[in-house]
């Protein structure tokens, strides 16, 4: 990745807002490639300040464990990237209003480490020549570990996300069908990503692989024009039978959905569940879940992360 050319840059002076979508990784066969973004957002605004040092004020999920200084996710990602744009600035106060849940395979590490870049790059002066989308994804990647959950982030909607053999990664923008109702079941209890990935085998039966390369195959059609096929599309053995002793009764509503014909998989590393419905049964998903989980009719978010007005 290049450094930002030339000296030092120039800060601006006024507040700015930042909104970041929620996201839904894998998508049942799709690990570490598939994403979607969702309804559900994150908003941060970020002044630079005389006073060195970093402020951060939470309200909302994890106002109560978040650290609120340079420790602070949004505020480590700010930091790469006024690196990446050639200089920090001397203090920073941050607002986070939070609305994606913590823990629970929703993505809010991705909106955190995207709306930290995003901020970054706007309070700097000529900053999206510094800083392109194509280096911000990449400093994203870095800071997350993989693409999914980042790319659906910034750029909204569906997303297929891969390295390429000779580095760097590269995102394929789809366009969801209309008519998909994405409905989530949060459970109360977070599981943490890297708990999740611990379970996960380091070899996986020849048979279960390609049961995977063909429902991920699958899928690409199933999101954006035959949502019909999104139940079978959205099978997997690769991941979510693995990590079903982490949250016994995430996977007890996923087989619970599917059996009513609902296209149901864990979201990311969970432990929520996300079905992918229409507005005709979208009220199903509510009946089968019962009062274990918190659940809520999202929509698609086709505009990813942005750049809003303070107010409003």
């Amino acid at each position: 990745m290049s450094r930002a050319p030339g000296a030092r840059p120039m800060f601006r002076a006024a507040p700015t807002r930042v909104r970041v979508p929620a996201t839904s990784a894998n998508l049942g066969p799709g690990f570490d490639a598939l994403g979607l973004a969702l309804g559900l957002y994150d908003d941060v605004v970020a002044q630079v300040s005389d006073d060195p040092g970093i402020r951060v004020d939470v309200h909302g999920e994890g106002a109560d464990s978040v650290p609120r200084d340079h420790r602070h996710l949004v505020a480590k990602s700010m930091l790469r990237g006024f690196d990446a744009l050639g200089g920090r600035p001397r203090g920073l106060d941050l607002v986070c209003a939070n609305r994606i849940p913590h823990g629970r395979g929703l993505g809010s590490s991705a909106a955190a480490i995207v709306s930290g870049l995003l901020l970054a790059r706007a309070l700097v002066v000529g900053g999206d020549d510094r800083l392109p989308d194509a280096e911000l994804l990449e400093l994203a990647v870095a800071l997350e570990g993989h693409p999914d959950n980042v790319a659906a982030c910034l750029y909204g909607g569906v997303v297929v996300a891969w390295t390429r053999s000779t580095g760097g990664t590269h995102v394929l923008r789809l366009r969801p069908a209309p008519g998909i109702v994405p409905v989530v079941c949060v459970p109360s209890t977070a599981v943490a990503t890297k708990k999740a990935r611990a379970l996960l085998p380091e070899t996986v039966p020849h048979a279960d692989a390609a049961f995977n390369a063909a429902r991920a195959a699958l899928l690409v059609p199933a999101l954006t024009s035959r949502p019909d096929l999104l139940l079978e599309a959205t099978d997997d053995r690769l991941h979510q039978q693995y990590r079903r002793p982490a949250y016994p009764r995430t996977g007890d509503l996923v087989a619970k959905l599917r059996a009513a014909g609902i296209a149901a998989t864990v979201s990311g590393a969970g432990p929520t569940v996300l079905a992918l419905t229409d507005a005709a049964t979208a009220g199903d998903v509510a009946a089968l879940a019962g009062a274990r989980f918190t659940t809520t009719v999202l929509d698609v978010d086709t505009q990813g992360a942005r750049i809003v007005p303070l107010e409003g």
